[in-house]
């Protein structure tokens, strides 16, 4: 089943051609600009193409608004419409005004409420979309930083899934290079059993062998040696070298799943590693294709419009001069391994706002040397700002440190038990706890997705935790609302939708409705934008609409009882899986 806006660019568009048959002569593509009205006295909704149309047919606006209103009118009197508008009006230079019919609203009200997906039909194609989030670094914690990819590209996923595509979550963990090379080599010297699995560690203290053996990588020569030696070992596949890296890699991965178990994010490692085997391919492939230039013994591919602060081109190394692979080798043979192997129709890498030089000239090289085919494979770079402190600097420790990213949350759950007590004093210790745990790590989520993912925010609990404003408190108390309005009716919605039908009548109860019918096409443009405060917004506006609804039409003992009920059952189910695509645990009790 279409969205409304589908249904209302289908029809626009075929009233502009039948209006001006010669476009379709020419062969033009029709892409009526419609949008949500501004204020409500103004319709539902605005066509806005008859200004550009006014170039291509050469006449004025409003003239054109009147041959396309003609043409609506003729398709409503043929009964093209299907009910779908009940009004239509020429406003200002030649906008036109759009009334929805309320029959058309709770027809679409009554076929979401029967259907287990909401009125979105599943894709006849599905396709293969590939993510690349999170991503930490072996051997380090994870930290503020890493919270945004991790929700973010959570968030996305599980919009793709619900929509039906075969979703990929690759965790691009960073597990290879030189930093093993130097903590293997430490650890043969400092604490050898760690290497043989006799003895256990943790990531804090694995961390500081890290620092330590950065310290003597920096300031002696002789270890320096060993441990570039340990990476060659390594890459050549030592067995020795191989079960102390797995060791390492294995300290790091337990952190971090204690991180994706609070945030319930499901990935699929495939760190840097994996693509080892098709770094020598990548750069015999390149030099085939000759797109390598040398510079300074090493091989670079250079893309043209990229240059550096002095104004010369900006290379990707593919090898270094003593014949080391770098991340734009790995870059390279992960996104040809996801178009050629995984066969992936769209790409997308949730990585900071600091990468996007380097993302755009991936895809660049990419398309340059045949593995990215634009017009096949759509590839994007999600960008995100950054997590900010109160002081509007980069989130850390009062020690200056980087948050700890496990701190960080247990902290929040922390709170959210607090003001739990505060709010209800009776309320069983271990009942407590577990909605502490989904409001405190709701609320992190929900405050990260509710800001647009370009900018920096500052993170504040105070802020995030709090029940009224575009919050995630707020909107699971809402949905705990509508759970007590149906208990103390006391009936099935299910039951009722047998010899029911929803009939919108009150201005309410159709703002209601249409907004209700929105999630469709908030999520066919969340689809194309991949920003997740547009599903945010609409969620914080779906409770404040059910809020006016509620205050304005009684639902208990009235004559409409059973209509009103199953509206309430609608936005019930539009929130729950609003705030399931948001990562956002539900809860049955506030």
């Amino acid at each position: 089943m279409k969205s409304i806006l589908g249904h209302l660019e289908e029809k626009f568009a075929e009233a502009t051609h039948r209006a001006f048959p010669e476009l379709r002569e020419q062969q033009i593509e029709i892409f009526p600009e419609i949008t949500l009205s501004t204020q409500q006295k103004f319709g539902h909704y605005q066509y806005n193409s008859a200004m550009k149309l006014a170039k291509l047919v050469k006449q004025p606006p409003k003239k054109i608004a009147e041959l396309i209103l003609a043409q609506m009118a003729e398709q409503n009197k043929m009964g093209e419409q299907d009910n779908l508008i009940s009004h239509l009006e020429i406003a200002g230079p030649g906008f036109i005004n759009i009334t929805l019919h309320p029959q058309f609203l709770s027809q679409k009200i009554d076929f979401l409420l029967r259907d287990s997906h909401l009125g979105i039909d599943f894709p006849i194609k599905p396709q293969k979309i590939i993510i690349d989030f999170s991503s930490p670094n072996i051997a380090k914690e994870m930290h503020v930083g890493h919270l945004r990819s991790t929700v973010i590209g959570d968030c996305l996923a599980r919009l793709f899934e619900f929509l039906g595509h075969d979703v990929l979550r690759q965790n691009h963990i960073g597990d290879w290079g030189t930093a093993f090379g130097m903590l293997i080599r430490h650890l043969k010297e400092e604490a050898p059993e760690i290497l043989t699995g006799k003895q256990s560690t943790n990531i804090q203290q694995l961390l500081i062998w890290y620092k330590e053996s950065k310290k003597k990588f920096d300031e002696d020569p002789v270890f320096k040696q060993q441990a570039q030696q340990e990476v060659v070992e390594l890459q050549q596949g030592n067995e020795k070298s191989r079960k102390a890296w797995e060791v390492i890699c294995q300290i790091s991965r337990k952190a971090y799943q204690e991180i994706y178990d609070l945030l319930d994010v499901q990935l699929t490692e495939r760190g840097e590693s994996f693509y080892n085997p098709y770094l020598p391919q990548i750069v015999a492939d390149l030099e085939k294709k000759e797109l390598i230039e040398y510079s300074d013994g090493a091989k670079c591919l250079f893309v043209e419009g990229f240059k550096n602060r002095e104004g010369d081109p900006l290379p990707l190394m593919i090898q270094k001069s003593d014949g080391g692979y770098t991340y734009d080798t790995t870059d390279m043979a992960t996104i040809y391994h996801r178009i050629a192997v995984e066969k992936g129709n769209r790409l997308i890498y949730v990585i900071d706002a600091g990468q996007s030089t380097h993302m755009q000239m991936i895809f660049k090289a990419a398309e340059k040397a045949g593995y990215l085919r634009p017009k096949e494979v759509r590839v994007d770079h999600v960008a995100f700002g950054l997590v900010l402190g109160a002081d509007g600097k980069k989130f850390r420790t009062r020690s200056g440190d980087t948050e700890r990213l496990i701190d960080l949350l247990l902290a929040g759950i922390e709170q959210a038990n607090t003001i739990l007590k505060e709010r209800n004093l009776t309320m069983e210790e271990t009942e407590r706890n577990a909605l502490a745990r989904a409001l405190g790590i709701g609320a992190i989520k929900y405050a990260d997705l509710s800001n647009h993912r370009m900018g920096d925010y500052t993170f504040s609990y105070d802020r995030m935790l709090r029940f009224d404003g575009n919050t995630a408190a707020f909107l699971l108390y809402s949905y705990v609302r509508i759970g007590g309005i149906k208990r103390k009716v006391g009936k099935d919605p299910l039951n009722i939708l047998k010899d029911t039908k929803i009939e919108l009548k009150e201005p309410a109860e159709i703002d209601l409705g249409l907004h209700i019918l929105r999630f469709h096409e908030t999520l066919e443009q969340f689809v194309d934008d991949l920003l997740p405060n547009r599903l945010c917004d609409y969620l914080y506006q779906l409770a404040e609409k059910f809020n006016a609804f509620f205050r304005d039409c009684r639902v208990e003992g009235s004559p409409q009882e059973k209509e009103r009920l199953l509206l309430c059952e609608a936005t019930e189910k539009v929130l729950r899986q609003g705030l399931y695509i948001l990562g956002v645990p539900l809860v049955e009790k506030m």
